[in-house]
């Protein structure tokens, strides 16, 4: 695991100072403290900084081909790069590593851009061409690994996180009022931008070629959701558990140190079911919990634990996790409210102490139908018997006059929605609709054009025609899954030098469960039929068949008692309300409504705590403060 950094002039005569390259890569030195290497030629500079995983005697970076035409500097791992290895020697290829990033050489020289898709892991690199005189970077399918960009025609500066393009000089650090109205609804910002004026993320499954000046994104692989030949439920059961069997295999090549993250959920129980039957040794496991016990999940990983008789290893978060907040603000780059980074980062920092490698079990949610919003397939069944005059009419008029805090308002304003509307409103948490009371006058005025609606319909206008789950998982896929899914484990992970691996997002599993049928991820109340039915032949009932909590923290509590006078300091305080992005009269009332209880604010107010304290950190600072 590695970060890596790079920029490239457009002008032949501005050379790369190699002080700013090796700036751009001292400020990622937690994603790989045990190397650091840099091309710097003329115009052009890539660099990085590694965490030796896969040939850690021979595996510096960056790495070319034999004339040093062509050279690389990547971020991931290659699980099938021993096979696509044999097969370029015998292409006359010669290695002069037993490295994965070497692999990525010679098959960029053997098929060009053509090279990603014959690639398995997770992964994001840079390649430089000097023959072509062409800069190629892409990321991996899903999006597992992160790479930014920012590309302003005179020169294009690319690293794994942000704040290597920051340490260019001239890079200014300014708030993207677009992204800002993206953000407050979804709790990150949505690919391709980033909350930087001129600093974008490279969407997953996309690669790009730099030459002269110019951009060109490519659209590499997608998801499709097709079912051409339904089978017999114990078909899929059968071919799930072969290709996760697989999948978790060769994750499990490694020179270092491997464990697991255990939550007690289905899906990291899985994974370490199926770890366990495949080491010669027990299973490092790590869990995190809570003094709430209605967010602890110990009971269930301790039960597994047993089960498979693994190292297990446990801590408690407590509300003190405040000490580490500002850290995760400037680890992330932008404003990222998915409060289970805190114990994200716990878990991680804990597994540090015994192991260099973990795997999760993130993806099992998106892939097979985990979440409870899925179970509105039902609702929407029934709503759509509805005529949308009595909808409008009726439904939403009574949603106007109940009080907000009313059991079922929310239900009723889902019925009262078409398809596309009721989308936007579960994936916006309802914030869609609410910009002209947010957000001041001033932002509304900037992003007049700006509809975070947008976000969402664009997704599901490419799914035109399927089922709704199909719809929702596709939407998840493109937003949840890489937006904040797998930037949360991948930043906290990072922050402590450890390196993650995903094997439910293998693609061929991706792949294989988008042609399950609905009525088998999903049934009545009952998510992840099919990959519960599977689990059962390795993991006790008890674990599977519960309600679903996910890694959740108390944050309610936390925002009410604990942290009161904090959030109050960040959302109203002096220097937040300057800032006139939001009306303070509609904040003081989800302050007071939070306060008394009158209704659970604590999304929106960890939001925007977050959102001030990287404007604190990463705009109010001045580079070097």
């Amino acid at each position: 695991m590695c970060g890596i950094a790079g920029l490239v002039n457009s002008d032949k005569y501005r050379n790369v100072d190699p002080d700013v390259m090796r700036n751009m890569c001292t400020v990622i030195r937690h994603r790989g403290p045990d190397d650091t290497g840099m091309m710097v030629q003329g115009r052009v500079g890539i660099g990085m900084t590694r965490l030796s995983i896969i040939d850690v005697a021979g595996g510096h970076q960056p790495i070319h081909n034999e004339d040093k035409s062509i050279w690389i500097v990547f971020n991931g791992e290659i699980y099938n790069f021993k096979d696509l290895r044999d097969d370029l020697l015998k292409k006359g290829h010669r290695f002069e590593t037993s490295s994965d990033t070497e692999t990525i050489v010679h098959l960029y020289e053997e098929y060009g851009e053509d090279c990603v898709n014959y690639l398995r892991g997770m992964f994001a690199f840079a390649i430089w061409d000097k023959v072509k005189e062409e800069l190629f970077i892409a990321r991996d399918r899903l999006g597992i690994k992160p790479l930014h960009y920012l590309a302003d025609g005179k020169r294009l500066i690319f690293g794994s996180e942000i704040k290597s393009i920051l340490q260019v000089p001239d890079v200014p650090r300014e708030m993207q009022p677009s992204a800002l109205i993206k953000y407050l609804p979804f709790g990150y910002v949505p690919d391709p931008e980033t909350m930087f004026k001129g600093i974008c993320k490279l969407p997953p499954g996309h690669s790009l070629t730099y030459k002269r000046g110019h951009i060109d994104i490519k659209q590499y692989w997608n998801v499709e959701y097709k079912q051409e030949k339904v089978q017999k439920e114990e078909f899929y059961i059968e071919r799930l558990l072969e290709i996760l069997n697989e999948a978790v295999k060769i994750r499990l090549i490694s020179e270092v140190p491997l464990g697991a993250f255990l939550s007690g959920g289905v899906d990291s129980s899985i994974v370490v079911a199926l770890m366990a039957r495949q080491m010669g040794e027990p299973v490092k496991t790590f869990s995190i919990g809570f003094e709430n016990q209605s967010f602890n999940e110990l009971k269930y990983a301790r039960m597994v634990a047993e089960k498979y008789g693994t190292d297990h290893h446990e801590e408690i978060v407590n509300p003190d996790a405040e000490s580490i907040i500002l850290d995760l603000v400037r680890q992330f780059d932008e404003p990222f409210a998915d409060s289970s980074a805190i114990p994200t980062y716990y878990v991680s920092k804990m597994a540090k102490k015994f192991v260099t490698v973990v795997l999760s079990g993130d993806g099992g949610d998106e892939l097979f139908g985990g979440y409870n919003h899925y179970l509105e397939g039902n609702l929407t069944r029934y709503a759509s018997l509805i005529p949308d005059c009595i909808k409008k009419a009726v439904l939403l008029n009574i949603t106007k006059v109940i009080p907000e805090w009313s059991p079922g308002i929310n239900t009723l304003r889902s019925i009262a929605c078409n398809d596309n509307e009721r989308f936007v409103r579960k994936y916006s948490k309802g914030l869609s609709t609410l910009h002209n009371e947010i957000f001041s006058l001033e932002i509304c005025e900037q992003v007049a054009t700006t509809d975070p609606s947008d976000t969402i319909l664009q997704y599901t206008k490419q799914m035109s025609g399927r089922d709704n789950l199909s719809k929702m998982q596709y939407l998840d896929t493109k937003t949840y899954l890489p937006c904040d899914i797998l930037t949360k484990v991948d930043r906290t992970s990072m922050m402590v030098s450890l390196e993650s691996r995903v094997p439910i997002l293998d693609h061929h599993l991706v792949e294989f469960a988008a042609t399950i049928p609905p009525e088998l991820k999903i049934q009545g109340k009952n998510t992840k039929y099919i990959l519960k039915k599977a689990a059962e032949r390795l993991l006790p009932r008890e674990v599977l068949y519960r309600p679903k909590q996910g890694f959740a923290v108390p944050m309610r509590t936390w925002i009410k008692k604990d942290w009161s006078e904090m959030a109050h300091e960040l959302v109203l305080g002096d220097r937040a309300v300057e800032r006139n992005n939001f009306n303070p009269k509609y904040l003081d009332t989800v302050m007071s409504e939070h306060r008394w209880g009158r209704r659970d604010h604590s999304y929106i107010i960890w939001t925007l705590m977050m959102l001030e304290l990287w404007y604190r950190e990463m705009i109010d600072k001045q580079p070097g403060v």
